[in-house]
């Protein structure tokens, strides 16, 4: 695998995080396997859905056109060209806004700043 940035070992590590807690959430009874990120970045334990949507996630965040260009990418939200398909921009859209909130009322006041920017 090639090397990441810290911009997107950043992203991968949010958007891992933020489907484990999506899938925590809503599919509670559901069979969960380990899931390592790439490059030593964690390991998320996953329903076989959300595990198949986060492997889709990693790989677009890898293959963005804009990471090349240095100080070009935008956030996701804010981006004009995006990478998901129409389908797995709204699962990605529903799992921000249900992981955003759910983490803020647990105290992770950290994760104000990339829920409104």
């Amino acid at each position: 695998m090639e090397n990441m940035t810290k911009f997107q070992q950043k992203d991968i590590k949010l958007i891992g995080k933020f489907v484990e807690v999506y899938c925590n959430g809503k599919h509670r009874g559901a069979e969960r396997t380990p899931l390592l990120l790439p490059a030593g970045l964690g390991e998320r334990s996953l329903c076989p859905d959300c595990a198949s949507f986060l492997q889709y996630a990693i790989t677009r965040r890898l293959k963005c056109p804009l990471e090349r260009i240095e100080g070009e990418k935008p956030t996701c939200k804010h981006c004009k060209s995006h990478c998901y398909a129409k389908a797995q921009l709204a699962k990605v859209k529903e799992i921000m806004a249900y992981s955003g909130r759910t983490l803020m009322l647990r105290g992770r006041l950290d994760y104000i700043w990339h829920y409104f920017f």
